[in-house]
């Protein structure tokens, strides 16, 4: 497990900033809910979840062809519509019947919300929509500790108070990072979530990340229950190159 300590200084001097800018919100939600569950019960399972899939359902050849043929865990974000901030995450884990056949079984859904107005092709900063397309899942961390340390098998984690939200937030919202897992966009990998650096340019935006929901959109991110969170942080395994594939269904199937 990745400890605070290795938390660059600069990072934690600008963690407030990036957060505000990037991916929790800036408070400006209207109409929260709490945990955003309702009467849906996060970690759902349904009758597709035993079917053997030769692909990840509802994605387009485009898209499909940039999940790495190594991966065997895909997280899916299936958003409502290009202007929607409602969302569902369906976990999804390769196996093997035979050597010459591997299938994706659905292992887990939950709803989420993504940015606030929608979902883009070209993100960039403060236009609260979340990105389209393929990324790796590398690292994770949160206020709150690994919930699962002894296992050993999990994405690193950093367990900091750097990651608190600010607390002239709504208080709907203080617990948005208590768990993260940082998707692959515009960071450099084996770093803490919360790193500032950004290759691809600030006006590009950053600090994508899987985090806990409050009920509404968010500036950018994805967010789903804390239960749902767990089970990521739980069961995503470097070893099995997890992917995050997202965007609005149109865009997904295009």
């Amino acid at each position: 497990m990745r400890i605070a300590g290795v938390v660059r200084v600069a990072a934690a001097a600008v963690v407030s900033s990036v957060l505000l800018t990037s991916c929790g919100g800036s408070g400006d939600d209207d109409g929260d809910t709490g945990d955003g569950g309702g009467a849906r019960k996060a970690g759902r399972t349904d009758a597709r979840a035993a079917e053997d899939l030769k692909r990840i359902p509802d994605v387009g050849d485009r898209l499909q062809s940039r999940i790495p043929k190594n991966s065997r865990q895909v997280v899916a974000v299936y958003g409502e519509g290009r202007n929607s901030a409602d969302a569902t995450v369906v976990l999804y884990t390769k196996s093997a019947a035979t050597k010459s056949a591997a299938t994706w079984k659905k292992t887990r859904s939950w709803p989420a919300h993504n940015g606030k107005k929608g979902w883009t092709p070209n993100h960039r900063e403060n236009d609260k929509r979340s990105p389209v397309g393929v990324f790796t899942l590398s690292d994770a961390g949160g206020v709150l500790a690994d919930p699962d340390p002894a296992r050993g098998t999990g994405l690193p984690y950093t367990k900091s108070a750097a990651f608190q939200a600010p607390h002239y937030w709504p208080k709907t919202h203080w617990h948005d990072f208590d768990h993260v897992i940082a998707i692959d966009y515009n960071r450099v990998k084996g770093t803490p979530p919360n790193d500032p650096t950004r290759p691809q340019g600030q006006s590009k935006g950053g600090s994508i990340w899987l985090h806990m929901d409050h009920g509404s959109g968010t500036s950018g991110c994805v967010s789903l229950s804390k239960s749902g969170m767990r089970y990521l942080l739980r069961t995503l395994d470097p070893k099995q190159h997890p992917v995050v594939v997202m965007g609005d269904k149109e865009a997904l199937k295009s």
